[in-house]
C-alpha cells in the first residue's frame, strides 16, 4: 500500500524513489520481526510454539527498534543528500488534498474499529485463551458482516463472492501443501537427524545454539524464502529443544531464546535479496511496472551488508540479555 504512495510523493517532489522504496522494504521486514502478526515466519512461530502476540512484542521488539535506528542511520548516509527536495516542490505536495483519495468512508471507520479489536484481541489472546487465527478469522468474519449489512439481500450474495475471490488462495494453499511435507519430513526421521547434528555441533550449549540458528536462517533467508524456511525449523528445534533443557525436561521458558534467534534471523535476513522476503518482490514488481530499475544485484550490494549489521546487532542483543 505504501509503495503507490511513495511514487506520488516523490514524483511530484521531483526526488529519486529508489531510495524510499529501499527503505520501505528494509522497514517492513524490521517491523515485521516485532509482533507476532508482523511477519508470516512469526505468525508461524508463535502459533506452532505456543508464543504470545505480548512474549514476540518483549523479546523482539527492542532489538528491531535498535537495528531500525541503525538502518535508518546507514540509509540516511547513503541518499541523505539525494532526496533533498526544492521549497517549491514540497509545498506542492502539502497541498495535495489526501482524503479526496478515501471512495468509502463508512468501510474505512469499520475497517479501523475491527482491525483495534482484533490487535487487542491478539494482546489479550492467552487471557481469552483463544488462538492467533481465531482472533484473526473473527475479525475478518465481523467486518464482512458490518460491510454487509447495508446492502440488500439479492446483492449480499455478489458481494461475499467478489469478497472471497480476493483472498489469496494460492499462498494458502501453498502453506498447507508446505506444512504436509514438512510434517512428512519430520514423521521420517530426517529433523531428528539434523537435531542430533546442531546439539553436537553446539555442545548442547544454548548460547551457541542460538548464534547458530540466528546466523543460519540470517544468510539461508536472504537466498530462500523465508517461510518455506521457518516452517522446517520449527520441528527441527522441537526435536533438539530436550538436550538443552537446564532443568532435565523440556521447559519451553528454557528453549524461548532459540525461538527469538530465529525470529530475528529469518525477518531480518530476508532484507538481503530481492528474494528474501514477499516484501522485496513486492516492492520491486510495483517499481519495475512504473519504470524504476530494481535490478537484483544494485539491491543486494546495498542491502547485504546493512543485513548483516544488523544481525551482528542481533547477536549482542541476545548475548546480552539471554546468554
Amino acid at each position: 500500500m505504501s509503495a503507490p504512495v511513495t511514487l506520488a510523493v516523490t514524483r511530484e517532489l521531483q526526488i529519486p524513489p529508489y531510495p524510499f522504496l529501499f527503505a520501505e522494504i528494509i522497514a517492513s521486514n524490521v517491523g515485521g520481526a516485532a509482533t507476532l502478526i508482523g511477519d508470516p515466519p512469526n505468525i508461524m512461530i508463535g502459533s506452532l510454539a505456543g508464543l504470545s502476540f505480548n512474549a514476540f512484542l518483549l523479546n523482539v521488539g527492542p532489538a528491531a527498534v535498535l537495528v531500525l535506528g541503525a538502518q535508518v542511520l546507514m540509509i540516511h548516509l547513503l541518499w541523505g543528500r539525494a532526496t533533498e527536495a526544492t521549497i517549491e516542490n514540497r509545498l506542492r505536495v502539502m497541498t495535495m488534498n489526501a482524503p479526496a483519495a478515501i471512495v468509502d468512508l463508512p468501510l474505512l471507520v469499520q475497517s479501523l474499529a475491527v482491525l483495534a479489536l482484533v490487535i487487542m484481541g491478539l494482546v489479550f489472546a492467552n487471557r481469552l485463551h483463544l488462538q492467533a487465527a481465531t482472533i484473526a478469522m473473527g475479525g475478518a468474519a465481523l467486518l464482512m458482516l458490518l460491510d454487509n449489512w447495508e446492502h440488500h439481500r439479492d446483492k449480499q450474495a455478489d458481494n461475499v463472492t467478489k469478497t472471497l475471490t480476493e483472498i489469496e488462495w494460492i499462498t494458502i494453499f501453498f502453506f498447507i501443501g508446505l506444512f504436509i511435507v514438512v510434517r512428512a519430513v519430520e514423521v521420517s526421521g530426517l529433523l531428528q537427524i539434523l537435531a542430533d547434528r546442531l546439539v553436537a555441533a553446539t555442545g548442547a550449549n544454548i548460547a551457541r545454539a542460538g548464534s547458530a540458528i540466528l546466523w543460519g536462517s540470517a544468510l539461508l533467508s536472504a537466498l530462500i524464502d523465508n517461510i518455506p524456511f521457518v516452517a522446517t525449523m520449527i520441528p527441527l528445534i522441537k526435536s533438539a529443544a530436550p538436550a538443552f533443557g537446564v532443568s532435565g525436561h523440556v521447559d519451553p521458558k528454557e528453549i524461548e531464546p532459540l525461538w527469538w534467534c530465529l525470529s530475528l534471523g529469518a525477518c531480518l535476513g530476508g532484507n538481503g535479496t530481492l528474494v528474501g522476503a514477499s516484501a522485496n518482490l513486492t516492492i520491486a514488481g510495483i517499481a519495475e511496472r512504473n519504470g524504476i530499475a530494481f535490478g537484483f544485484l544494485k539491491y543486494t550490494l546495498y542491502a547485504l551488508p546493512m543485513t548483516l549489521v544488523s544481525i551482528l546487532i542481533c547477536q549482542l542483543y541476545v548475548w546480552v540479555r539471554y546468554f
